[in-house]
């Protein structure tokens, strides 16, 4: 019988000979959360499943985030993973424990894989009830990205973006935001970030994630968002997986895939890697971290057959996004 050409074996060796694949985009303290009794809320709003977290972040002990994170982290390494960015909630509900845990993660694992930690705070940085801006002060001290999550900001979004840069720029340290997450022509995040990111001098040191929400707008505004992306030198990462489940909408836009414009940004010299985002938990409980899915789901949506270019989003692109040398 004729041997077929195994694609995938290819890449896979194309990746590894790259240094293995690099995970730039998870929650690994919220994994495998997903149960019989909070399955039904998986098909809530994102919205709304921000705030359906708070009672797991309050009840969850060190321990409990902490097997959660090494279940995650067994499953990257055993698919040949050697790097991971990983938000962590850092708020008035869960306080530091997820620090604890990731502190413990860190110290189980440095041999075997790299972590960069990033903090997360569903109640933004304004909300004075819930001492949202001492907890981020706590979690940026410790995680070594500063992370940013406009939408829990509606309204402040520069503000937002003015705390986030003047800290990593005086900390010395990156910056990754949730930018356009709900595909939608109105959103204009990105535009928002790189021009914040030029105002603070944080060129080639931010990252966007998700940025599906680009693709829902004109051919000629795109051509000007991603040369704005350009002049701030600022990288994508894109979580396929993750926005499949994008919402229907009556909005007029071009036809296109819920996917960050990989096709166009690669056309563009920008730098792009990929990420699971979250882990069998209520905002996609299916999803098991396999990166060759979410690689495979990109290649087919931006019709990206160049294997060199596949490699070095799922690796090296990676490690550049997380700052790692």
């Amino acid at each position: 019988m004729t041997k077929y050409w195994d694609l995938k074996a290819t890449l896979l060796e194309k990746i590894k000979a790259r240094g293995g694949w690099t995970n730039c985009h998870a929650h690994l303290d919220r994994a495998y959360t997903i149960t019989k009794k909070n399955f039904a809320l998986s098909n809530k709003l994102r919205g709304e499943k921000w705030q359906l977290n708070r009672e797991l972040r309050q009840r969850s002990t060190v321990n409990q985030i902490y097997d959660r994170m090494a279940m995650a982290i067994e499953v990257l390494l055993a698919q040949g993973v050697t790097a991971i960015g990983s938000f962590i909630d850092v708020d008035d509900d869960v306080k530091d424990k997820a620090i604890q845990a990731a502190i413990k993660i860190r110290d189980k694992y440095q041999a075997d894989v790299t972590i960069k930690y990033l903090n997360q705070s569903s109640y933004g940085l304004f909300n004075q009830d819930k001492k949202a801006r001492e907890w981020f002060d706590v979690g940026a001290e410790f995680v070594d990205i500063i992370g940013g999550l406009l939408k829990a900001d509606a309204g402040r979004e520069e503000e937002h973006l003015d705390i986030l840069l003047a800290t990593a720029k005086r900390m010395g340290k990156m910056v990754h935001v949730h930018v356009d997450e709900i595909n939608l022509p109105e959103e204009h995040e990105t535009e928002m970030l790189a021009k914040k990111t030029i105002e603070h001098g944080m060129e080639g040191r931010v990252a966007g994630i998700h940025g599906i929400s680009i693709n829902a707008r004109p051919q000629a505004e795109r051509e000007k968002i991603y040369k704005l992306i350009n002049k701030a030198q600022i990288m994508f990462i894109s979580c396929p997986v993750s926005w499949l489940n994008s919402s229907r909408s009556e909005k007029l836009s071009p036809i296109h895939n819920p996917l960050t414009p990989v096709d166009e940004m690669l056309a563009h010299d920008i730098t792009v890697g990929i990420g699971v985002d979250n882990i069998a938990d209520i905002f996609m409980p299916f999803n098991n971290a396999d990166l060759w899915l979410d690689l495979r789901v990109l290649l087919e949506a931006a019709r990206l057959h160049d294997l060199d270019v596949l490699a070095k989003i799922a690796s090296t692109n990676g490690r550049k996004i997380l700052g790692i040398k």
